[in-house]
């Protein structure tokens, strides 16, 4: 596994160093391709914060730019979403502030010293300037960077009534977010690195309605095609970017074509953690279906565009049973979909968040010290997310890859076991058509059962019919010789796959009503399409 870690590195570095010395990207149905080689580009991007009151980029009081940046390729990530405050571009007295006096301005002596010892060269430089130190810096180690218009007013984000949640809130100055883009459009425009602006995060609040939306989005995304006419524009939605489907109806009219990639949230945030240990299939399903309803829509049909899911994350500290499985459940169709994707988010900790010093940002990569990723475990789930598994442009033939959500593993048949590995390495399936055969691709061979807690096999056996059970859609049951359904399942001691008793799911195969005391991640698996 960590020899094909690091060959899949090498790939997304070597991938990005030249796409960001000279990349133009352009948007073709819903993928997103590097106009010059005409290949497909796949955002795999970690979110870092600068748009905090300080205005810094986090994490320069712990460690030396040029070793963040390094760690952030080292973990797979071959792009970062870089966030910025309207007010930084638009108003001189933010703007201008030097580091040193930003720091100063907040009390943040300890903080001061840290960038003292491991950033000196950054102090005298005007918030502006860091910025785009950063940026340069991340250019030099082929990095892609997307510029997130995160808030107008420096602060955390987000809440209905912080001021920075619609056009024409107290800090949502239409006019001045305009000439904020306009302004970071223009001082990027010919920077290697940047290769798209997201034009606000999380819209939000009592203000927000459609007609304000179109008009607003329509004039933001003109402004910075205008100033930038190379970058791809990154439109959010309504309610916190979990709502696009007003799509459906009426679509955003610009004056460009080729450039507009939308953009959505997912998060499990309001959802009772009693509701995902309880009733864990059916909350997947839901949360799945509400998604594929509000923003996934868009990379189906005629009129499809590239969807980048610009925000998903749960604690990194593995404590958090109901975001553990939501976090399952999100990468089986995040996968499946192969879209552009960020997570959030890099940084370990906040130089000042909400009045509070040094806190710890537990969704982090990296740990409070940023020295260290958090949670290694987690990264590698991401691997199969990094890779991109489908390409317009391929000629080869449609395949499956089987993957396993929980371990973020793929099935392999290793002589005559069938195991989890890599995802890169995967064995190949035909497509299963629920209620049939699933079929090893250019073979004779069939995946089988035999019986409970037995491990699974291929042979060319091709009479056990597969059905998708639970309403997840993630668990596949056949019948064993006695006439009874059993689940594929991961063996945790060996990571052999197995069949055992469905979990959660009653004889007639339908979720139970409640299911606290069993977690069916183990049973999860998605059939990710794949063409490369």
């Amino acid at each position: 596994m960590v020899k094909n870690g690091a060959i899949l590195v090498a790939l997304l570095f070597l991938q990005a160093v030249a796409l960001s010395n000279s990349a133009t990207l352009s948007t073709k149905s819903r993928w997103i391709f590097d106009e010059t080689t005409g290949q497909r580009v796949k955002f795999a991007c970690v979110s870092w914060a600068a748009h905090l009151q300080p205005m810094i980029a986090e994490g320069l009081e712990k460690q030396p730019l040029d070793e963040i940046i390094k760690r952030i390729s080292e973990y797979g990530f071959n792009c970062v979403r870089f966030t910025w405050a309207t007010f930084m571009f638009t108003r001189p007295d933010y703007g201008n502030l030097r580091v040193s006096e930003s720091l100063d301005k907040y009390k943040l002596s300890a903080a001061k010293d840290g960038i003292a010892k491991n950033n000196p060269q950054v102090l005298n430089m005007t918030v502006l300037e860091l910025h785009k130190a950063v940026v340069d810096e991340l250019g030099k180690n082929g990095v892609m960077v997307v510029l997130d218009n995160h808030v107008s007013r420096p602060d955390w984000c987000c809440g209905d009534n912080d001021g920075n949640g619609f056009f024409g809130d107290a800090d949502f100055d239409p006019m001045e977010w305009l000439q904020g883009l306009a302004q970071v459009a223009s001082t990027y425009k010919a920077h290697p690195a940047v290769v798209g602006m997201s034009m606000r995060n999380e819209l939000r609040g009592s203000k927000q309605n459609e007609a304000d939306w179109y008009t607003y989005m329509q004039q933001g995304a003109n402004t910075i095609h205008t100033q930038s006419p190379g970058f791809l524009v990154i439109v959010s939605g309504l309610s916190y970017a979990l709502n696009l489907r007003f799509l459906k109806s009426k679509p955003l009219e610009v004056n460009f074509t080729n450039k507009l990639v939308f953009e959505a949230h997912w998060y499990t945030f309001g959802i009772p953690a009693e509701r995902w240990i309880a009733q864990t299939n059916n909350l997947c399903a839901a949360v799945t279906k509400s998604a594929q309803n509000n923003y996934l829509y868009l990379t189906h049909g005629n009129n499809s565009f590239p969807l980048f899911l610009s925000e998903f994350g749960v604690s990194e500290r593995g404590d958090d049973v109901a975001g553990n499985r939501y976090i399952t459940c999100l990468l089986a169709a995040v996968a499946e979909t192969d879209v552009d994707w960020a997570l959030w988010a890099l940084q370990g900790s906040y130089i000042l968040r909400q009045g509070k010093l040094n806190l710890e940002e537990t969704y982090g990569v990296v740990d409070i010290n940023w020295d260290h990723p958090r949670n290694l475990t987690f990264l590698n789930r991401l691997q199969i997310l990094q890779q991109i598994n489908q390409d317009f442009a391929s000629k080869q033939a449609t395949y499956y890859k089987m993957f396993h959500p929980l371990s973020g593993q793929c099935v392999q048949i290793v002589e005559n076991d069938i195991v989890l590995a890599s995802c890169k390495n995967a064995s190949r399936w035909d497509e299963h058509q629920d209620g049939g055969p699933i079929k090893l691709a250019g073979s004779s061979g069939c995946l089988g059962v035999a019986g409970d807690g037995e491990v699974a096999s291929v042979s060319e056996d091709c009479s056990r019919k597969w059905k998708i059970v639970a309403s997840s859609g993630l668990q596949l049951a056949a019948q064993d010789g006695k006439g009874e359904y059993l689940c594929l399942e991961v063996n945790a001691s060996d990571s052999k796959l197995v069949t055992k008793k469905c979990m959660c799911v009653g004889s007639d195969l339908v979720d139970l009503p409640t299911c606290a005391d069993q977690d069916p991640e183990s049973q999860w698996f998605k059939l990710v399409p794949a063409n490369i």
